[in-house]
């Protein structure tokens, strides 16, 4: 799980999901204005059925995070297939986009997917980033609806 210049790799300790926070922190929040209150949630909480991934340069500056849910706490965000996942949480900081680092966690998101058996993965994207989504295989289904005041379109790729 690796790019030019950086790394991808699963949330391991509590350095790796500080790093994680911050860069949600940091795009969804500081750049995106959604109440912090909203951005954390249950499944950040260790012990939770969901993967934390962290792109990290190779000097250790934290670049990007994603996570996956699976099983039962993925049901109500993938119409209750327990064989879908739900990748979320997507954040890339402002000086590593355009470098493929989104591209990466979304592989590797898809990658452990299909390590704990599941047949596809579902996001909640901002309309923004449906380009972003549909260029990775991904496609939009159902209605635009509001998500933290920002309009957002469910998306499902087949692994």
């Amino acid at each position: 799980m690796s790019g030019s210049a950086y790394t991808v790799r699963i949330v391991g300790d509590l350095a790796d999901r500080e790093a994680a926070f911050a860069v949600r922190k940091e795009v969804f929040v500081g750049e995106q204005g959604v109440p912090e209150d909203l951005e954390y949630d249950a499944f950040d909480e260790p012990g939770s059925d969901a993967v934390h991934l962290l792109a990290v340069r190779d000097d250790g500056l934290p670049l990007g995070t994603g996570r996956l849910l699976y099983g039962p706490t993925a049901a109500d965000r993938t119409g209750g297939d327990p064989t879908v996942g739900s990748l979320g949480r997507l954040a890339v900081t402002a000086h590593a986009r355009g470098l493929g680092v989104g591209v990466a966690l979304v592989r590797a998101i898809e990658d452990v997917a299909r390590a704990r058996g599941l047949t596809a993965v579902d996001l909640h994207a901002q309309t923004r980033a449906l380009g972003f989504y549909e260029g990775l295989g991904y496609e939009a289904y159902g209605p635009e609806y509001p998500e933290a005041g920002i309009p957002h379109r469910a998306m499902r790729r087949a692994l």
